[in-house]
Order: C-alpha cells, then sequence, then structure tokens
C-alpha cells in the first residue's frame, strides 16, 4: 500500500479516497534520465486509469545541471506541481542532489537515493532511472506491468532487456532494504 492511499483510507470516506493524490518528485542532473523516468511513470500511471500532471524544472539548460520533475496521480489531479514539503515519494539519480531536493518531502515520505542501487549490480550504469522506478514501485498502487509497458514504450527495442533486468534489480533492492524516510 502506498502512502498516497494510507491518507485517503484514514479519513473513513470513500469522497478521501477520491480526492487523494500521489506526489511523487524525481530530481537529478541532467542527462541522468529523470525526465524520461517522469515520462515513464507518468505513463504507467494513465494505463492504470488515474488522472495524472507532470511539470518539469531545468537548473542549467545543459548536460550536468539540476533537474527536477514532478508526477501527481489520483482520481482528479488539478495542479501539475508537487508542493515543497508535499512529495509522498523523492526519487533522487545524484547523490549531491539529496540534499538539496530533500526539503521537498512531506514527513514520513519516502526517499529512494541513488546509494540504493549500487552501480555494480547495474545492467547498464545508464538504467538507474528506471531501477529506482523499480524500487518505487514497491511503494505505489501502480501493476507492475503498467509499468514495465511505459517502459517498453519510452525505449528503443535493443534496450528493453537491460531496462526490464534494471527494473527487478531496482524492486529486489527495495524489498530487502527499507527506503530513507
Amino acid at each position: 500500500m502506498s502512502a498516497g492511499t494510507d491518507a485517503g483510507r484514514s479519513a473513513g470516506s470513500a469522497a478521501a479516497d477520491l480526492t487523494r493524490v500521489t506526489n511523487v518528485v524525481l530530481a537529478g542532473l541532467g542527462g541522468q534520465g529523470v525526465i524520461k523516468a517522469s515520462d515513464i511513470l507518468a505513463d504507467a500511471a494513465l494505463r492504470a486509469g488515474f488522472d495524472v500532471k507532470k511539470a518539469e524544472i531545468h537548473g542549467m539548460s545543459q548536460r550536468g545541471g539540476s533537474v527536477t520533475s514532478d508526477v501527481r496521480f489520483g482520481q482528479k489531479v488539478l495542479s501539475p506541481m508537487v508542493p515543497a514539503g508535499e512529495a509522498d515519494f523523492l526519487v533522487v539519480l545524484a547523490p549531491s542532489e539529496v540534499e538539496v531536493t530533500r526539503p521537498l518531502l512531506r514527513p514520513g515520505g519516502v526517499l529512494l537515493a541513488p546509494d540504493l542501487v549500487p552501480e555494480g549490480q547495474l545492467p547498464n550504469k545508464r538504467s538507474l532511472n528506471v531501477a529506482l522506478l523499480g524500487a518505487l514501485s514497491q511503494y505505489l498502487d501502480l501493476p507492475t506491468e503498467a509499468l514495465l509497458a511505459a517502459v517498453r514504450a519510452a525505449l528503443p527495442e535493443r534496450l528493453h532487456h537491460v531496462n526490464e533486468q534494471a527494473f527487478e534489480l531496482g524492486q529486489k533492492l527495495a524489498a530487502e532494504r527499507p527506503a530513507s524516510r
């Protein structure tokens, strides 16, 4: 069960479930695949039948600048931006961005940092973004098949196998090791 649905259910009404939105912020540096990962997550949420809004912020307009992307999904989403301090999940691809973006996470939210997935275990060093999506999938109410279909739709066929392996690795590691809060 995700943190996104806990709050709605604890309110004790069906109306609360309909208004609950899951807030995910992805962060890293240009060239790491932050935008690609947010595209995949948004596509998977759409495939699962949710209303989805997405926004991105690019620091420097070149490789290496700070990049964040907000993905919000639920029954009805009004704004694409996750308010500061309200992210249910923070997925960070660059160690240098962990502390910079931590204030975006709500109290009790889940931080998935890049050290969750050792680079040496990745089937391809450029698949960290998909591995962290695999880790994130352990916390979301999204079908794994919707996420994998979104991965396949976003990437060329020659990269499907290696990214499916990265996704499965992220799932396995998240199941073995609790994320930071």
